[in-house]
């Protein structure tokens, strides 16, 4: 019989990611990105069903059987943490568990600009990590709120669903509160901790508009706000979180918005080919009175162009920081094209160069010198 204590230690002992759980097939475990099965017996209806409860307290069994899936995080014998994801498909239970590292990595480490530093000091204020699911963004929150619990004296109040990352007291005091066990929404969360003298507060994601609104008002009224948004672009963040209000709010919400907000970092997870592991490569926005005015001014599109000659701030565009690392030798052109927000600006870049020009044969989307030629007076006719 397959035993979830094995499962688990393989994982932690291979620093693997994620761990899936299906009927039909042995477990898988992600590594570096990419799932491998492991070789044992295919998982049936009862073994699913035995690995969950071996591990689901009652009460998330119990809304299992309710709504028909159920997430929570557990300490897995000292050893780290996993966040746990349970559903129903085709009748049967499957279960994926997310591996939450053990150690909180420096802002260094994760590969966050210096600058980010000096703006987790200030005492007000909206900063937004966004990217798509698996992306690394709760790592790199964790790390932000660890740099403000060892170097300020602050009150940070988090609010998660579930809590992954245990923060200790240090400089700071942390308390953090878990969605469904402490507090039923974010919003109320918020609203509530407003009332319990903080100074930092962790949203764990702005889902709807009355996250939003509790967010960039608590943000507004002299507190630091660190949230998440699955969006990709610090264009495209603004442009969710307004499109997000109703017609008649719009215009508020932009005043707001460019008044509250500090920064957007966006990010993405990709494989490395210099050493087994994965980087993230990041997009960085700081929000200078130029960018507040194309906020107010509902000119999003502006950003880009901002965000490209903001180099001295330490800003830059999630391409450029893909074409870096692809310069670097650290990721390969298919990864790298692959989440890229320009695929065509980066096949271009590739074209000049022999080793691109064998990539994009390699990739099968070689383009021959007149598309090259057609694409670089594109770009220059949009300068």
């Amino acid at each position: 019989m397959i035993q979830i204590e094995k499962l688990l230690q393989f994982v932690v002992l291979k620093n693997g990611s994620d761990l899936h759980l299906h009927v039909g097939r042995t477990p898988v475990v992600r590594l570096h990105g990419r799932l491998k099965p492991l070789e044992t017996d295919v998982l049936e209806p009862e073994d699913t069903a035995n690995l969950m409860r071996a591990i689901t307290p009652d009460r998330f069994q119990q809304e299992l059987e309710r709504l028909g899936s159920t997430d929570f995080g557990f300490d897995f014998q000292g050893k780290a943490r996993f966040r746990v994801a349970i559903f129903k498909q085709k009748g049967n239970i499957s279960l994926a568990l997310r591996l939450i590292p053990s150690r909180l990595m420096s802002l260094s480490e994760i590969g966050l600009p210096p600058v980010v530093e000096s703006l987790l000091s200030r005492t007000r204020g909206l900063i937004l990590v966004t990217g798509p699911t698996g992306s690394g963004k709760t790592t790199t929150l964790a790390s932000m709120l660890n740099y403000i619990n060892e170097n300020f004296d602050r009150h940070i109040i988090t609010v998660e669903e579930p809590i992954e990352y245990y923060h200790t007291h240090k400089k700071s005091m942390v308390n953090q509160r878990e969605l469904g066990i402490d507090v039923i929404s974010y919003d109320e969360a918020v609203r509530r901790a407003l009332r319990a003298d903080p100074d930092v507060i962790f949203v764990g994601e702005m889902r709807d508009i009355q996250t939003m609104e509790a967010a960039i008002r608590a943000a507004e009224t002299g507190h630091l706000v660190l949230s998440t948004l699955h969006t990709t672009g610090a264009a495209g963040t603004v442009t969710r979180i307004v499109d997000a209000f109703p017609v008649d709010q719009k215009e508020m919400v932009r005043v707001q918005l460019a008044a509250s907000l500090v920064a957007v970092i966006s990010q993405t997870l990709v494989p490395r080919i210099d050493m087994p592991g994965r980087i993230a490569a990041y997009e960085f926005m700081m929000i200078t009175p130029a960018a507040q005015n194309m906020i107010r001014k509902n000119e999003p599109f502006r950003l880009e162009s901002y965000i490209q000659t903001g180099r001295k701030y330490g800003m830059q565009l999630l391409d450029d920081a893909l074409w870096d690392l692809y310069q670097k030798g650290v990721i390969a052109a298919e990864e790298m094209l692959e989440r890229s927000q320009r695929r065509e600006d980066l096949e271009t870049k590739l074209m000049e160069t022999p080793e691109g020009r064998e990539a994009l044969k390699r990739i099968g989307t070689m383009m021959d010198e007149s598309d090259m030629k057609a694409m670089k007076a594109m770009k220059n006719m949009g300068r």
